[in-house]
């Protein structure tokens, strides 16, 4: 990372925003003997770790530690060039104060960008970075790479093709072991403050001696990557599909599957006896049922039934509304009219499970995911992907499509998360090459 900084000229500061012991700040020293070196910490024992460090290199006299939150501190007041480097602290959001999230939300705003509370912590610097940066400042942070892909990713993918000015993006495959004892893909963002060429560099590695100067990589165009919603795939080589074969997504559309938003209150159990049977739909709600019922799907009675009322009540019969009432009514009590997810729906008792998928797959976990034939029709949540043909197949070419995806299918094109996880979004599980119907139904027979 540091050598990327040099390649782009000598910085007069250099700032690392949670610099923990301080070997970023330590190394940027020694390559640039000239600068000013600025340490943020919050952590008093870290800051006096990185003082420590600090003096017995013999750069205490041309550094600063400060022990603050990165996100309050004032970076103002400097002439010269910033170089911002380091390795942001992964919180997830459900640890971020409230303060914060409002913090980020303003923030994003200031600068015409939306902003989502279910960020991780990492996101937030990034936002501070680019809107305290000036023009020529530059830098390099290494993070976990859900910001890729998900959606509260958009913001640093928005500033990463504007203001932040975001030149590369290099990948660590998890066992290259980019943060020591997690089994996590990493993420090398280069930036250039305002300053964005016209295509970023996306690379992807397996071992940490292949980044380089990070260097290399796939150039992609910004209008390209604009209207992209998900960036990981573009640090793929890719694959050459053998003669006979096309892509899943080809075949079908994936979808994940409804958020309830509170399954304690829309999952059936005792505080919903007397709804009639036609609102109570047997669900796929645990990836684990997908697992256990091995290649298909064909018996609904060990299945939890999830609550799907209409949006409109009125035309429910007399008694039957009475029932339905006296559930929200306990419903509403249970918390299931505040939670986010029913406060995005038109009718906020309204689940609307999708129509079922012919088949059913896993998406996340630690092992390969797992495809089933659905043939009890039975609806998902959105612990699960739907796979929907786009167009009619030929009787047998299901069966054939889930034994095939069953015996080959991997972990190889899914993203892996802290702890070995590895989870596929909907393009990703598209992305799988399997064969041509006509040779599926060849090779079922």
């Amino acid at each position: 990372m540091l050598s990327w900084a040099e390649s782009v000229g000598e910085p007069d500061r250099v700032i690392d925003p949670g610099s923990g012991s301080g070997r970023f700040l330590l190394e940027a020293g020694r390559m640039f003997p000239r600068a000013r070196l600025v340490a943020i910490e919050r952590d008093p024992l870290a800051a006096l770790t990185v003082r420590a460090n600090l003096a017995v290199s013999g750069m205490a006299d041309r550094a600063v530690v400060r022990v603050e939150n990165f996100l309050a501190s004032e970076l103002g007041g400097f002439a010269g060039r910033t170089l911002f480097v380091g390795n942001p602290p992964y919180v997830r959001h459900h640890q971020v104060p409230a303060k914060w999230k409002a913090w980020l939300k303003t923030r994003a705003r200031e600068v015409g960008l939306g902003a989502s509370a279910l960020a991780g912590l990492h996101v937030y610097f990034f936002l501070a970075i680019a809107s305290r940066a000036r023009e020529g400042d530059y830098g390099a942070l290494v993070t976990a790479s859900e910001w890729l892909d998900v959606n509260y990713g958009q913001l640093v993918r928005d500033l990463f093709l504007a203001r932040l000015g975001g030149r590369a993006i290099h990948m660590i495959e998890p066992e290259a072991q980019p943060f020591p004892g997690a089994a996590t893909t990493g993420a090398i963002t280069t930036f250039t403050i305002n300053e964005p060429p016209s295509t970023a560099r996306f690379a992807r590695v397996g071992e940490l001696s292949r980044l380089g100067k990070l260097d290399g990589g796939r150039p992609v165009g910004r209008e390209r990557l604009r209207t992209a919603w998900r960036w990981s795939h573009f640090s793929r080589t890719p694959v050459d599909i053998p003669r006979g074969y096309i892509e899943l997504g080809e075949l079908c559309r994936v979808h994940r599957g409804q958020s309830t938003g509170a399954n304690r209150v829309w999952i059936a159990g005792e505080h919903s006896a007397g709804l009639p049977d036609d609102v109570l739909v047997p669900t796929v709600t645990r990836a684990r049922e997908l697992i256990r019922a091995g290649p298909v799907l064909d018996d609904a009675a060990p299945l939890r039934r999830v609550i799907d009322l209409p949006d409109d009540l009125s035309g429910l019969d007399e008694r039957t509304r009475a029932t339905v009432e006296r559930f929200l009514a306990l419903a509403e009590q249970m918390g299931g009219r505040d939670c986010y997810t029913a406060r995005q729906r038109s009718a906020w008792w309204s689940v609307r499970l999708r129509a079922p998928a012919p088949v059913l797959a896993t998406y996340m976990a630690r092992r390969p995911p797992a495809f089933v034939l659905n043939k009890v029709g039975a609806r998902h949540l959105n612990i699960a992907h739907g796979l929907y043909p786009r167009g009619e197949l030929a009787s047998g070419v299901l069966a054939a499509l889930v034994a095939y995806l069953r015996r080959s299918a991997s972990t190889e094109g899914g993203r892996v998360y802290a702890g070995g996880l590895t989870k596929f979004e909907p393009r990703e599980m598209e992305r799988i090459p399997v064969p041509e119907p006509a040779l599926l139904l060849e090779m079922a027979t």
